[in-house]
């Protein structure tokens, strides 16, 4: 899914735009196309040079030049260059917000909904969009499984789209007459400012546990990056927050600006609460209290952490104008997630999910809740990614130490050794290292897992979710979590479908 905003665009004028922003060599520029990669500079073109963490844009100056860059966005002047440059305090917003000027702001022509949190980003979104259909809304998403502009969809390659590809995104959304979008904001995202000049109707927060700290370095600084999304709310938006996690009722302590909050929670008092009348391993009846409005809703989405996201979704709709019923419509019409408690069908007394739970605390829920239903045993396959945060690999152990039955594998290593990666891994279960099956191999480790699987046991495969390739050093090699197990499925059918033999 692509999209050429109009060749013809209104030109935007950078002094008029950036007002406190100094120039050298002019006294304004007049912008029609912008870019921070200068791979892809060409005439006419002004190049953003934003700091990253390993280079600054600023080494590329001369090449963007060479490709026809006529203009530059800087932090600082760039000293024997003679094309005209804006100098702005922070490049990253200051691009951000012009890549939204040029495509004409397109979240102004939307009702959106920005959701972030640990866990939980790509479901609520689903939800919402459920939800939103229910009530015949055409509504995008840009998220972490697809980019979908209202009537087409194509896989996504983050979570949150480059500040350029988002705008145009939600531009390409205006031109299909769509009128609602969702947005799954990453911590990165918000971090990087690639929303800047993108406004929310409402934002979500779902929780806040640990994660990315090889890229925040603590969770003082991973929560500002969550909290950045109250920024971005239109004047009248509204803040959507779970009141049943700690780490939410934090931030909401420390919001210094005043956006009007809703609360969702089940066991905490909220503005949307929720009452599990029954739970399966097949989903869950609940109540939902919206205000003095209540309705029964049979939510297909396994676990109680889903049962969350149901609430926030339907907090989200009502805050878009959305009817109990709709809400009510929209969560049930909502079968699956990909690779959120994906269920693998199976022939035999076996339950097999796959879930993208890569966080201690998405897994400690995930194998607490699938624990406390399955009449036999859990049997537990999980890894780490590779050149992430080395601290959560322990924290993963502890998570999946209430299966009776642990497998340890590779997620997605990168560039590093899988085995120092299991190794990492190990650490955490403090003795019981002995009692897990390691195989390094993830394909091996699934199989393994759903041929040791007894009648009543539940499989759970974790870490990868949706996903469709596997990172191994520069490689993308193609692996489906999904597809592999459906495979061993397949082989363990087989073997009993031939009556004269018996099971070792």
């Amino acid at each position: 899914m692509s999209l050429r905003l109009p060749q013809h665009r209104i030109p935007v004028s950078l002094q008029r735009l950036f007002p406190r922003a100094s120039f050298v060599g002019c006294a304004d520029i007049r912008v029609i196309d912008a870019t921070e990669n200068s791979a892809d500079c060409g005439p006419h073109s002004l190049f953003a040079a934003i700091p990253g963490n390993r280079v600054h844009g600023a080494d590329y100056v001369n090449a963007a030049i060479d490709r026809g860059a006529a203009a530059l966005l800087v932090d600082c002047p760039q000293p024997h260059v003679r094309v005209p440059q804006c100098v702005v305090q922070d490049v990253r917003p200051s691009f951000a917000e012009l890549c939204a000027a040029l495509a004409g702001y397109p979240s102004r022509r939307l009702r959106t909904c920005g959701v972030t949190g640990t866990n939980g980003k790509s479901t609520v979104s689903w939800l919402v969009r459920s939800i939103l259909s229910a009530a015949r809304q055409q509504a995008g998403l840009l998220g972490t499984i697809e980019y979908h502009d209202g009537l087409r969809s194509a896989p996504a390659s983050l979570t949150t789209p480059d500040a350029k590809q988002l705008v145009w995104q939600l531009a390409a959304m205006v031109q299909q007459q769509t009128t609602h979008a969702v947005i799954e904001l990453s911590s990165h995202g918000l971090d990087q400012s690639r929303i800047a000049g993108t406004e929310l109707d409402v934002a979500v927060i779902t929780n806040v546990t640990q994660d990315h700290f090889d890229y925040h370095g603590d969770m003082q600084s991973y929560s500002a990056s969550k909290m950045r999304i109250a920024e971005h709310c239109k004047p009248g938006g509204s803040l959507v927050v779970n009141q049943d996690d700690p780490g939410c009722r934090e931030l909401v302590s420390r919001l210094e600006r005043r956006v009007p909050l809703i609360t969702y929670g089940l066991d905490q008092q909220a503005n949307v609460s929720g009452t599990v009348l029954e739970e399966t391993l097949e989903g869950s009846r609940i109540r939902i209290a919206l205000g003095s409005e209540t309705c029964e809703v049979n939510l297909s989405l396994v676990g109680a952490h889903n049962v969350s996201n149901a609430l926030a979704a339907a907090a989200v709709g009502r805050r878009l104008g959305c009817s109990l019923q709709e809400i009510q419509a929209g969560i049930e019409g909502l079968s699956v997630v990909p690779g959120r408690l994906e269920r693998i069908p199976c022939n035999r007394p076996l339950h097999i999910f796959v879930d993208y739970a890569h966080t201690d605390d998405a897994l400690r829920r995930c194998v607490s809740f699938l624990r406390r239903l399955t009449a036999g045993r859990v049997i537990c396959v999980f890894g780490a990614g590779g050149d992430r945060d080395r601290l959560k690999r322990p924290l993963l152990a502890k998570a999946a130490a209430e299966a009776e039955v642990i497998v340890v594998t590779s997620d997605n290593p990168r560039s590093e050794d899988p085995l120092q990666i299991v190794n990492d891994i190990l650490v955490g279960f403090s003795g019981r290292e002995s009692q897990v099956h390691v195989e390094p191999d993830r394909g091996g480790a699934i199989r393994w897992a759903i041929q040791a699987a007894q009648p009543g046991d539940c499989v759970l495969i974790a870490g990868k979710g949706h996903e469709s390739v596997q990172v191994i050093g520069d490689e993308q090699r193609p692996f489906d979590d999904r597809l592999m197990a459906g495979q061993a499925v397949l082989e363990l059918e087989q073997y009993f479908d031939q009556p004269t033999r018996k099971r070792a």
